[in-house]
């Protein structure tokens, strides 16, 4: 069975997507209408901008979001997905995918989740950090023995662990996961403490928009992000997706699932090869690839 995994913020590049666009046809529509539903010209940061444009929230999502839904539109019949999944953003590229989410309603929640995720970032400095090298038991109760927010935040695969909080918290938390044996502690330039409690006003003003959107049957299951599960319940998929940004990413665990439920390929749609390097940590020998036209 193929599953297809779709990526997050931070698999970004300047020139993503051009190849898509110069095609014409498709492409170059769902482009054009991303524009007018975002109120500004996204295309031109992604194909000419700079990395610091393309590193802002409200842009990276929809960016990364557009570069995955348009690839898979423009695979036609080849593409025909068992089962899918996405890391963090890539969740809701991955619900297109599966057709519980329409393109402009995805387009337009990906942005109200981009800028409620900003704001909340403004409201207390913040930020995360990658842990290598120890196990996950004890990069949580290290965190959770830490003076203030700190918590993990992204279950990457063995052996690397992100964690999310405030600033000073993360700072604790580091030299103490160092003492302890980590490999490296590296804090990430990221706007703020993604999936943590920290999120908790963008969740609240998120959960609206989600709830007022319609969700279709899906033609094949999603495993998300907050449970590692096999979800095709467009209500179990709406709160999963309101309570993935105050929660962890269980990806790893998603990965060990769809194995376990019978993927035979993992295909990666998007720009980079990120999950495609995650999954090898988890079994080397899986064949994986990146979509193509």
């Amino acid at each position: 069975m193929k599953a297809y995994v779709f990526p997050g913020q931070g698999a970004q590049f300047v020139g993503m997507g051009q190849d898509l666009y110069d095609n014409g046809g498709l492409g170059k529509e769902l482009f054009d209408s991303a524009n007018e539903i975002l109120g500004f010209n996204i295309t031109e940061i992604m194909f000419s901008g700079t990395d610091e444009e393309l590193k802002q929230t409200k842009v990276t999502q929809p960016a990364v979001f557009l570069h995955s839904v348009i690839l898979a539109s423009l695979m036609g019949d080849s593409f025909k997905p068992d089962m899918v999944a996405g890391h963090s953003l890539g969740e809701l590229s991955a619900l297109v995918a599966n057709q519980t989410l329409n393109f402009e309603d995805g387009l337009r929640l990906v942005s109200k989740r981009a800028l409620a995720m900003q704001k909340a970032c403004e409201i207390e400095p913040s930020t995360m950090a990658a842990i290598i090298g120890l196990e996950d038991k004890l990069v949580e109760d290290t965190c959770s023995g830490i003076d203030g927010i700190v918590v993990a935040a992204n279950y990457n695969c063995p052996g690397q662990l992100v964690i999310s909080g405030s600033i000073s918290a993360i700072d604790s938390a580091c030299e103490k996961l160092i003492e302890a044996g980590a490999r490296r502690a590296l804090k990430l330039p990221v706007g703020g403490a993604f999936h943590s409690p920290l999120m908790e006003p963008a969740r609240k003003e998120l959960e609206n928009a989600i709830a007022n959107t319609t969700f279709d049957t899906a033609i094949c299951p999603i495993y998300q992000n907050v449970n590692a599960k096999a979800v095709t319940n467009s209500q179990e998929i709406k709160e999963n997706l309101i309570a993935q940004l105050t929660a962890p990413v269980k990806w790893t665990q998603i990965m060990q699932q769809l194995i376990a439920d019978g993927a035979s390929e993992l295909i990666e749609v998007g720009p980079g090869k990120v999950l495609q390097g995650l999954i090898k940590k988890i079994d080397r020998q899986f064949p994986t690839s990146s979509a193509s036209l």
